[in-house]
C-alpha cells in the first residue's frame, strides 16, 4: 500500500509543452510513472517525447479520453489558479501543483472552491510526491529513496531530499513521501497527511519535516497526541532564524512570538515526538 499515488495512478501533466513541464515529464516517464496525457491549450492533437504522450487542449477532454485520475501542474504562476480550477471541474481526485509564486489571493479562492469538492490538492510551491518503485509525481529525485515502511511529509523541498537520502543510506525505505510545500495558503497540510499515513497498513513510522512560520506543526502535535498510534520523528528547520525575516518559503516567517522553531519543537516534544537536531540524525532515532 501507499498513500495518494501508486503504480495504478494515471497521471496527466498540465503545462506539458513548457520547458519545465517537458523536462520533468521525461524524468517521471523514466521512473515508469504511468503518464497518460498532457494538456496545453492550443496544442491539442500533438504528441511529445517521441510520441509517448498525447497532448490535449483541455483537462476535461484528456480525462474523458485517457481516464486520468491525477494531475501535476507546471504552468506559470499567474495561471495556477485557473489550472487548478480546470482540474477540479474535471473531477480529478488528486492535483499536485509544483509552480512557485502562486498569488495568495488566487489560492484563497482555490481553497474556498475546494471546500465543496472531493479533489485533494498538494501544493503549490511543492516538490510533489514519490511512492518509491511505483510512481513519481513532481520533481523529487527518484534515485534517493527505496521502497519501505516509513512515511515522510515535509514543508521543505531540499530538506526532503536530504532525509530521503539519509534513510536510503541506512537501508531504510519509504512508503510514500509527500512534499506539501511552504506557502501560507496551500492544499493538504500536516494533519491531513498524518491521518492518511495512520490509516496506511504499509506505513509503520512517520518523519515530519517542518519549518518556521504558521502553526501547522502545533496543530500536528495536537493531532498526534489525540489520534496517532504510530511513532513520529520530526525535524524543524530555522532554529536560528531572526524574527520578521522571511526564510525561503513565503510561509516561513516568524511574527512576534508566533511560528518560531523553538515553539514548534516544544509543542512536539511535549507529546512525545522525538526531535532530530539535523536531518542525518533521523535514521538513528527511528532505529531506536
Amino acid at each position: 500500500m501507499s498513500i495518494l499515488v501508486n503504480k495504478e495512478t494515471r497521471l496527466l501533466i498540465q503545462g506539458i509543452t513548457g520547458n519545465e513541464g517537458l523536462f520533468h515529464t521525461e524524468q517521471m516517464l523514466n521512473y515508469k510513472t504511468n503518464i497518460v496525457a498532457g494538456v496545453t491549450p492550443g496544442k491539442g492533437g500533438d504528441w511529445v517525447l517521441n510520441g509517448k504522450v498525447p497532448v490535449f487542449d483541455s483537462v476535461q477532454t484528456a480525462v474523458e479520453v485517457t481516464g486520468a485520475n491525477a494531475s501535476v501542474i507546471f504552468v506559470p504562476a499567474k495561471y495556477v489558479g485557473d489550472a487548478i480550477f480546470e482540474a477540479v471541474d474535471a473531477e480529478i481526485p488528486l492535483v499536485v501543483c509544483i509552480t512557485e509564486g502562486a498569488p495568495i489571493q488566487d489560492m484563497m479562492r482555490v481553497k474556498q472552491y475546494l471546500s465543496s469538492r472531493r479533489t485533494r490538492l498538494i501544493g503549490p510551491n511543492c516538490p510533489g510526491l514519490l511512492t518509491p518503485g511505483e510512481s513519481k509525481v513532481g520533481i523529487i529525485p527518484g534515485n534517493i529513496a527505496i521502497p519501505g515502511n516509513i512515511g515522510v511529509v515535509s514543508r521543505s523541498g531540499t530538506l526532503t531530499y536530504e532525509v530521503l537520502y539519509a534513510l536510503q543510506q541506512n537501508g531504510m525505505g519509504v512508503s510514500t513521501c509527500v512534499g506539501i510545500g511552504g506557502d501560507p495558503v496551500k492544499g493538504l497540510n500536516f494533519v491531513e497527511c498524518l491521518e492518511l499515513f495512520e490509516a496506511d497498513a504499509r506505513t509503520d513510522a512517520i518523519v515530519m519535516i517542518g519549518e518556521i512560520g504558521g502553526n501547522d506543526e502545533e496543530k500536528a502535535a495536537n493531532f498526534i497526541s489525540a489520534e496517532m498510534t504510530k511513532p513520529v520523528v520530526a525535524f524543524i528547520a530555522g532554529i536560528s532564524a531572526p524574527p520578521g525575516k522571511r526564510m525561503g518559503h513565503a510561509g516561513a516567517l516568524i511574527e512576534g512570538s508566533s511560528g518560531t522553531a523553538q515553539s514548534k519543537i516544544e509543542a512536539l516534544q511535549s507529546i512525545g515526538v522525538k526531535i532530530a537536531r539535523y536531518p542525518e540524525e533521523i535514521p538513528g532515532i527511528i532505529a531506536l
